[in-house]
C-alpha cells in the first residue's frame, strides 16, 4: 500500500470514528493536496490553497501577538466547523464538521488521526 493509500485510510477512518466529522484532507503547508476524503462537489485545489493561506495568516498571528505557535485554525460558519491542526512538519490537517459538533470530541480524534499521520510521514 502506497503512503497516499495509507493517508487516505487514515482520513476514511477518522471520518467513520468520528460522526460529525464530514469530510477531511491533508494538506501541505505550501497549499499542495496530499491525501483527501472529500465530497465530490468540492474542489480540492482551492480548498488546499485555502487552507494553506488561513494557516499562514494565523501563524502570523500568532507570532504578531506573542502567542507562540499555532495549535488550530477553528472557523466556525451557520452549517458547521471548519478546523485546521498542524498534522507534522509541513502539512495541516482540515476536517469539516456538522454544525452540532462536539468540538472537545473532534479535537481528540483529529489528535488521534496526526499520530497515525506522523507515523506514515
Amino acid at each position: 500500500m502506497s503512503r497516499t493509500d495509507t493517508l487516505q485510510k487514515v482520513l476514511r477512518s477518522l471520518q467513520t470514528e468520528s460522526p460529525d466529522i464530514e469530510a477531511s484532507a491533508l494538506i501541505s503547508e505550501d497549499g499542495l493536496m496530499i491525501a483527501s476524503a472529500l465530497p465530490q462537489h468540492i474542489e480540492e485545489t482551492r480548498i488546499a490553497g485555502m487552507s494553506a493561506t488561513l494557516l499562514s495568516l494565523g501563524s502570523r498571528a500568532t507570532n504578531e501577538l506573542n502567542l507562540d505557535k499555532l495549535q488550530q485554525v477553528l472557523i466556525r460558519g451557520s452549517d458547521g466547523y471548519a478546523v485546521m491542526v498542524t498534522a507534522s512538519e509541513g502539512t495541516l490537517l482540515l476536517c469539516l464538521t456538522t454544525k452540532n459538533a462536539k468540538l472537545g470530541l473532534i479535537f481528540l480524534d483529529m489528535g488521534r488521526a496526526v499520530e497515525e499521520i506522523a507515523k506514515v510521514l
